[in-house]
């Protein structure tokens, strides 16, 4: 199957493809929140053992590199440097064929493969190409506003299962993201990284018109309506 290509384990929550079925397992689980890997010195646990094998360098003193804006801590200085381009949205990695970049090589890795040719389906109606049919399939719903997952709780209906999946959350409680500064839990990763900047201090949403910085986006927004006199209800 590797040899061939040929990815036959579907996600049953998204349209994802993978060649192993072991992989298919982990990658249910972003969905699912089981964390079946339980840390031995803290009460934190985790989908993939290779997530709790790095987590424990946290106690070994293995992880010595802590992210500024969110807390995460890495056991190298190269990986740290990646990660925090999720926060600036830095995209060192151009792509020579056109105008793209990517904050990850990997990234621009992938999408190259639409100019050789590797990327065959392509969306009829905005020309975005995709490596996988499944992915393929998924977005042409952002076009056609097709939406096949609906809740059981209430008629709401979702484009993608990970949307519905999101939006139960709602009625059965479910907190699957678990602060290890504090007791709280969020039903959404975001809140969670919201909940940390309390413990951090981290402030990342700087003013453009004065130095003051916030740790959250709407208080920056309110906070610039003294610069523009808009009345921000």
């Amino acid at each position: 199957m590797t040899h061939t290509g040929e990815k036959p384990y579907q996600c049953s929550q998204c349209d994802k493809v993978f060649a192993h079925k072991a992989n298919c397992i982990r990658h249910e689980r972003t969905h699912t929140g089981e964390k079946p890997y339980q840390c031995s010195h803290c009460d934190k646990a985790f989908s993939h053992n290779s997530a709790l094998i790095n987590h424990q360098k946290i106690h070994t003193g293995e992880k010595k590199y802590q992210c500024g804006q969110c807390g995460k801590v890495f056991s190298q200085k190269t990986i740290l440097t990646a990660h925090q381009r999720t926060h600036t949205g830095e995209k060192p990695y151009q792509c020579s064929q056109c105008d793209k970049a990517f904050s990850q090589n990997s990234t621009l890795i992938n999408h190259k493969k639409i100019h050789t040719g590797e990327k065959k389906n392509q969306c009829g109606q905005c020309g975005k190409v995709f490596l996988h049919k499944g992915t393929h399939i998924a977005h042409q719903r952002t076009h056609t506003g097709e939406k096949p997952y609906q809740c059981s709780y209430c008629d709401k209906a979702f484009s993608f299962k990970s949307n519905l999946i999101k939006h139960q959350r709602i009625h059965t409680g479910e907190k699957p993201y678990q602060c290890r500064q504090c007791d709280k839990a969020f039903t959404l990763n975001s809140h969670l990284i919201k909940n940390m900047r309390i413990h951090t201090g981290v402030k990342p949403h700087q003013c453009s018109l004065c130095d003051k910085t916030f740790s959250k986006k709407t208080d920056l927004k309110t906070h610039q309506t003294t610069h523009t006199g808009e009345k921000p209800y």
